[in-house]
């Protein structure tokens, strides 16, 4: 198996892509230690994943639980391998939104939650690949908006620029450390249904969209489980002699144009 002796912390593994990553390195004979918010979706998470798992109940924007979860992974496993951040979410509701509509607190919120999280957690497992004196991988979560916006549909502004800030930053401490063998990499996935994305996942002009916009496999809105492999692959061995990558499994949506279908206009056909 190709996580088998690797203890591996899931930063949001109680839900959505998280939890899927998580079963799946579990699959792959990983020890795991698995952060999230709620008491309700941790025990369900541990009752879905086969395998030895402690869980860690916190916000992973404050800098204490990822230390906190580093902590626990030494006291009940030994040791730290890696690292798969996926925590993160909409900012929507606290005020992100197109640049002139975006408010103090949507910016303060979007950001907190999505970007300075991710340092948190990077920070706090290099600090214990230091003091063992190995490498490891750490794997970060992005998004297709950092890269390939989408106007019509999704215009939150903060939530591009912190996905976008994973990415730089991500590539940064890969150039680092990568004397010490610790690895960063980042995967990009586009539209995924998952808690978070209900509001798009329930509209059907989004999901219209999403047929031009994700056109592989039929054109669908992806699901958890087709990000799983390469979570595997990334937090393995398998992967090291890779650093500072970004992966995008996206069923097209970067190489898409995903317009609506609109009338040619004269002139326009060629």
């Amino acid at each position: 198996m190709m996580l088998e002796h690797s203890v591996i912390i899931v930063v949001g593994g109680t839900t959505g892509l998280g939890l899927s990553g998580a079963a799946a390195c579990a699959r792959a004979g990983a020890s795991l230690v698995i952060v999230g918010r709620h008491a309700d979706s941790a025990q369900a998470a541990v009752r879905t994943i086969s395998g030895p798992v402690e869980v860690v109940l916190g916000d992973a924007s404050k800098p204490e639980v990822n230390i906190e979860a580093v902590d626990v992974a030494l006291k009940k496993f030994g040791r730290v391998d890696g690292l798969y951040h996926v925590a993160g979410g909409s900012g929507r509701k606290q005020g992100d939104g197109p640049l002139h509509e975006l408010t103090d607190e949507g910016i303060d919120y979007t950001l907190d939650l999505n970007l300075k999280s991710v340092l948190f957690s990077n920070r706090a497992v290099v600090k214990a690949f230091m003091s063992q004196g190995t490498g490891g991988s750490i794997l970060n979560m992005s998004s297709v908006l950092a890269h390939s916006p989408s106007p019509h549909f999704f215009s939150t502004h903060a939530y591009a620029a912190a996905k976008a800030g994973i990415v730089g930053f991500t590539k940064s401490a890969a150039a680092y450390y990568a004397g010490l063998n610790i690895r960063f990499n980042v995967v990009s996935p586009a539209l995924v249904e998952t808690p978070m994305a209900a509001r798009a996942a329930g509209n059907e002009e989004i999901l219209k969209f999403i047929q031009t916009k994700q056109p592989l496999d039929g054109g669908r809105i992806g699901q958890p489980s087709d990000l799983d492999e390469a979570v595997v692959y990334f937090l393995s061995t398998a992967s090291k002699f890779v650093t500072g990558q970004v992966l995008s499994i996206d069923g097209g949506w970067g190489v898409s144009e995903g317009q609506f279908k609109e009338p040619r206009q004269s002139g326009m056909d060629s």
